[in-house]
């Protein structure tokens, strides 16, 4: 076999519904193992792949020495929960969870030794002034084990997922892979649209209308946000998200069971009763998840998990970047 063929072994941590993991598997890794604290999600995630080993566990609890097939993997992967530029270094455990979460991920490096490390996150974390303590704390604990690495932002709808979603990016190599790792390129094509992704599906009930709907849809969709698990039901996100779901006719402050049937009118000018409402399929759509991938639990709980997720074709476009670079650069 070709060295450009073989499948690669990967470590995924915070698995979420499996959109890292899918895109990362269609790059040419493979998961030796899946960690993830939500039972849920973890039927999620065993009912799309059945031969995945699948963890429930706390990420803060996990010990590799007890998983040793972790050991050297080629990738350490982490669709982490979004940190908050409020989280402080010197805090003690369990007041800013999501920054204990990126902390416990660099701390794995120690144990694990992967060859690379892909970690995704909010924009922010690159970006902005104010998660400087943090990016600062994790560049000194990769350049003390050797690693070498670099930030930045990649855009979901530049990756044809119809939706307007910045994404941050730390990668990281052990040895001189870093020289030949390349960002992953926009693909040169139109970006779609949210009509464009969703006309088909709006059409199965027999919708008259679906097509007059999807033509003036020609745009990204906003930025889907999951929402707490532990309290409010499901929408499409924040009041802006609304109003920009609204101009597209679509009542963002809700999800459906069902897309439109045969009967329903589509008059944006009644306000909500006149809007399309999105089903969690559609969302999960939106997101890059391919149609036959299952979500488990309820409505909302299965729209949480989509909105949570990192969309599988960044994913895969970052891991054949990765892959790229563990196969053809020097250790």
């Amino acid at each position: 076999m070709a060295e450009s063929e073989k499948r690669l072994s990967s470590l995924d941590v915070c698995a979420g519904a499996g959109g890292l993991a899918l895109g990362l598997e269609q790059a040419g890794f493979d998961p030796v193992l899946l960690l993830e604290n939500r039972e849920v999600v973890c039927r999620t995630l065993r009912a799309n792949r059945p031969r995945w080993d699948v963890l429930q566990t706390d990420l803060l609890e996990f010990d590799p020495a007890e998983h040793r097939q972790v050991y050297d993997v080629d990738l350490l992967s982490a669709g982490l929960p979004r940190v908050k530029a409020t989280a402080a270094i010197n805090r003690p455990r369990g007041s800013d969870l999501e920054f204990e979460l990126l902390k416990a991920t660099i701390m794995l490096l120690y144990g694990v030794q992967p060859r690379a490390l892909l970690v995704e996150n909010v924009a922010d974390l690159v970006t902005k002034n104010a998660y400087e303590p943090m990016r600062k704390y994790v560049c000194k604990e990769l350049d003390h084990l050797g690693y070498r690495y670099e930030w930045f932002v990649v855009n979901a709808a530049d990756h044809r997922v119809p939706q307007n979603r910045e994404q941050g990016i730390l990668v990281a190599f052990k040895g001189d892979y870093l020289d030949v790792f390349e960002q992953p390129s926009p693909v040169m094509e139109p970006p779609m649209t949210v009509g464009d992704a969703l006309e088909e599906s709006m059409k199965a009930r027999g919708w008259a209308q679906a097509a007059e709907w999807a033509a003036q849809a020609d745009k990204l969709a906003p930025t889907l946000v999951g929402g707490s698990w532990e309290r409010g039901g499901p929408d499409l996100g924040p009041t802006g998200s609304k109003k920009a779901w609204a101009r597209m006719g679509v009542d963002g402050a809700t999800i459906a069971d069902e897309v439109p049937d045969a009967d329903f009118e589509w008059n944006p000018e009644l306000g909500r009763q006149g809007m399309v409402k999105l089903t969690v399929g559609q969302a999960a759509r939106l997101q890059g998840f391919p149609p036959d991938w299952r979500f488990e639990g309820g409505k909302t709980v299965r729209y949480r998990q989509v909105g949570h997720a990192s969309p599988p074709p960044v994913a895969e476009a970052l891991g054949q970047a990765i892959r790229a670079a563990l196969t053809y650069g020097r250790a």
